[in-house]
C-alpha cells in the first residue's frame, strides 16, 4: 500500500460549510475514479501556536491509499480532477503540498 498524504491551505480563511462541501466533492470524485483503495480526509484542527507557523497552516488533510505507484501516478488523471480542481481555485485559491509514502505505522 502506497499511501499519497496531502495537505490543503486555501489562500484566505473560507467557511466551514465551503471546506466541508470541498472535502465532500473530493471524496465523492475519488470514490467514483475506481481507482483508490482508501479515502481519508479531515479539516485540521486549529491551535494557537498555528499563529507561529514558518510556512503555511493546513485547512484540511487528505490521505489516499492505493495499491502501488502505478495506481499513484494513474490517480493524477482520474476523470474529473482538472475540473474540481479548476471550480475550486476560482472559488477559493489554494495550495497542497503532498507526501507519497508507505504507511507510517
Amino acid at each position: 500500500m502506497i499511501h499519497h498524504t496531502m495537505i490543503v491551505a486555501f489562500d484566505s480563511p473560507i467557511p466551514a460549510s465551503e471546506l466541508e462541501q470541498y472535502l465532500k466533492e473530493f471524496e465523492e470524485l475519488v470514490a467514483a475514479s475506481g481507482l483508490i483503495e482508501t479515502c481519508v480526509v479531515r479539516p485540521h484542527l486549529r491551535v494557537p501556536g498555528d499563529d507561529h507557523a514558518p510556512v503555511a497552516v493546513a485547512d484540511a488533510i487528505v490521505q489516499l491509499g492505493v495499491s502501488d505507484l502505478d495506481a499513484l501516478e494513474a490517480s493524477f488523471a482520474m476523470p474529473g480532477v482538472g475540473e474540481f480542481i479548476g471550480r475550486w481555485q476560482a472559488r477559493h485559491p489554494y495550495k497542497a503540498i503532498w507526501a507519497n509514502h508507505e504507511p507510517l505505522a
